[in-house]
């Protein structure tokens, strides 16, 4: 299945006027692809551990029968590096990685084995996976463990999602 298509999760809701009643996006998109309810998440950036948490939830996702949600996240930086002004705003910088991540995913042999999405989002990893899995119904968010001195001293990406996640994480060395 090709990875181009983002189908949005049914249970989001829309609000065109305050006074109105909420709609689904079902009334305005098509449903989301029941292959995706329930799934799994992965995180996945392209670096060697998060490639690992690919391969295991692509498994996981075959073994059960459902959809991946590959989610990347993308960098996301204050306009006071620029600007020098309070408060903090943040700007989602282009991030030309997840077009790249997509087209080389699209090409690869070993996801022709489950049905997938490439989901891109800007803001805090954490955050992110857990909105992403809230919003499909994962049953698993997977990643991979943070390399490097960064991690050891801020806490790992892992770390907090396994203690703030409302779901199953499942972190890959």
């Amino acid at each position: 299945m090709a990875g181009h298509e983002i189908p949005e999760p049914a249970d989001r809701k829309q609000v065109a006027d305050p006074r109105s009643e909420p709609q689904t996006v079902d009334d305005a998109r098509p449903s989301c692809d029941p292959a995706f309810r329930h799934g799994v998440v992965v995180g996945f950036d392209g670096s060697t551990s998060s490639e690992r948490a690919l391969a295991y939830a692509i498994g996981m996702a075959g073994r059960s029968g459902s959809g991946l949600i590959i989610v990347h996240v993308a960098n996301r930086l204050p306009t006071t590096v620029w600007a020098g002004c309070e408060p903090p705003v943040f700007v989602d910088v282009p991030d030309h990685r997840t077009e790249v991540l997509g087209l080389e995913l699209a090409c690869a042999d070993y996801l022709s084995e489950v049905p997938w999405v490439l989901v891109e989002r800007g803001g805090d990893i954490c955050h992110e996976l857990e909105d992403v899995g809230r919003e499909y119904s994962a049953d698993a968010i997977v990643v991979g463990t943070t390399q490097g001195i960064v991690g050891r001293i801020f806490g790992s990406v892992a770390g907090r999602l396994a203690r703030r996640a409302q779901r199953p994480v499942i972190v890959i060395p």
